[in-house]
């Protein structure tokens, strides 16, 4: 049994605030990098080859819609599920449960593809969901693009009410 709460895991993983909500700790940088002539036009410069935090989301935090220029693996760890909300470039909605009950739908590892928007809730408000995230190439704040809820609106007006949730 876990009995473990958030708080334990933010100070055990020494976890810091993090821009798009919650807390969270790079745990890996590859030593190797890739120069930007082999990376895609959509890189300003060059990437370490991969990178990996812990991510902490408790209670009534979210993850506010952002959207990142690599791939990013979330893996599950501890806590209870939570839901991506993952609008891709063609504007369809996909949510997605990340957790350890396969028996509910749940997945312990999902892939936002690079370009797609995506946010995240804790789906039991009296809990936490602990998480890792993997990003390949190695994720670079110069990549981080977080939504503003107006242009976002514009871009997807169908799913407004998801956006208003998840943007300020």
């Amino acid at each position: 049994m876990n009995n473990k709460d958030s708080k334990y895991w933010i100070e055990k993983l020494q976890l810091q605030r993090h821009p798009e909500g919650g807390y969270f700790k790079e745990i890996y940088r590859s030593d190797e990098i890739i120069k930007k002539e082999s990376l895609p036009e959509r890189y300003s410069d060059e990437r370490n080859f991969s990178t990996s935090i812990y991510f902490l989301l408790e209670k009534n935090d979210v993850s506010l819609f952002h959207r990142l220029k690599s791939d990013e693996i979330w893996h599950f760890y501890s806590g209870t599920s939570l839901t991506l909300y993952i609008i891709d470039k063609n504007g369809f909605l996909k949510k997605i449960v990340v957790g350890d009950n396969p028996d509910n739908e749940e997945v312990l590892q999902t892939v936002i593809k690079n370009g797609n928007w995506f946010a995240a809730k804790v789906n039991n408000p009296d809990s936490y969901s602990l998480i890792g995230c993997t990003v390949s190439p190695g994720f670079s704040f110069n990549d981080f693009e977080l939504a503003k809820r107006e242009d976002l609106i514009k871009l997807f007006p169908d799913h407004s009410d998801i956006i208003k949730m998840f943007t300020k």
